[in-house]
């Protein structure tokens, strides 16, 4: 398998007065799946249209396995994408979109069959692609995407239109290509799904990159030493953990965030205030906190809070 690094180095672009990238740097490298994630307008759709040579970079460079995408003699074989997965012909079957792929490419009919079955979509693949449902487009994108069998892949929201199950299995399915030391690159909107699929996360804002990390990292700096508490009388237990040294806020009703001592410290002040409580543990961010909290100045289009004037 050639080289399947996908490497994104200061590039900048501007649409008049408008600059969607301003130094975009990061690398989605082999044996992981890295999540591509910021707010509308962050420059996620520039980036990747500009790494498909679709669109040209005022500066900087996008390069694939070392070389410009536009420059691949077979670029399928290198890098496989999904950006629409609503680009096709309506009229034609899935098949044959597949096909029509397949040829532009020097690839046969078996390869074809292959992909349509780890698809899951042989019942389907023989109906006009235009009566498919959103999940299943996305199915026959990433057919499209791994026909080559290339060592990179990239994929836009591949996560919309899928029902419970095919999330599962695409969850699944992409930690399996990263298994097989390809390079996953995967922008989404949906913070469980990367949570649980991703290792590696690139967070953008404003055409630049706010974070590149690993996941287990960014959700450790983001859990910090906070502690969870959940007790009946959560009041007086503010006070006493107040009182300790902690900072203490009120998570809900009955439940609070502690913040400077452990959870053995935690437990001996309510103990010995003679408070029960019926959780205690150390809090563990989730990945949707860790984004919020650092695009939180990049949000470029935001609603108007309830209760706001009209």
């Amino acid at each position: 398998m050639t080289d399947a690094t996908i490497e994104v180095t200061g590039l900048r672009k501007r649409y008049g007065s408008t600059t969607a990238l301003d130094g975009m740097t990061f690398t989605a490298g082999p044996g992981r799946v890295t999540g591509f994630v910021g707010p509308n307008g962050a420059g996620k759709s520039t980036t990747m249209r500009i790494i498909l040579g679709l669109h040209t970079a005022d500066a900087g460079r996008a390069l694939v396995g070392g070389r410009p995408y536009r420059s691949l003699r077979s670029p399928l074989r290198h890098l496989g994408t999904l950006l629409d997965a609503s680009a096709l012909h309506p009229a034609r079957t899935g098949r044959d979109h597949l096909l029509w792929l397949a040829r532009s490419q020097g690839l046969g009919r078996r390869r074809v069959d292959e992909v349509v079955e780890q698809m899951g979509l042989v019942s389907a693949s023989r109906r006009p692609a235009g009566g498919y449902s959103l999940g299943m487009r996305q199915r026959l994108g990433i057919a499209a995407a791994l026909l080559a069998d290339p060592p990179a892949i990239m994929l836009d929201e591949p996560f919309n239109g899928m029902d419970p199950e095919g999330i599962v299995w695409l969850r699944g399915f992409l930690r399996d290509l990263a298994g097989q030391r390809r390079a996953v690159l995967v922008s989404s909107h949906l913070m469980s799904e990367l949570q649980d699929m991703a290792d590696h996360l690139v967070v953008v804002g404003r055409g630049r990159v706010i974070a590149d990390s690993s996941v287990t990292d960014l959700i450790a700096a983001a859990s910090g030493d906070r502690v969870r508490v959940r007790t009946g009388a959560a009041r007086r237990a503010a006070e006493a953990l107040s009182a300790a040294g902690a900072q203490v806020t009120h998570a809900d009703t009955d439940a609070l965030s502690v913040r400077g001592l452990d959870v053995e410290r935690v437990a001996a002040v309510l103990t010995a205030g003679g408070m029960p409580f019926s959780e205690l543990a150390p809090h563990r961010a989730t990945l949707e906190e860790v984004y919020l909290d650092l695009t939180r100045e990049a949000v470029e289009y935001r609603a108007a809070t309830t209760g706001a004037a009209s």
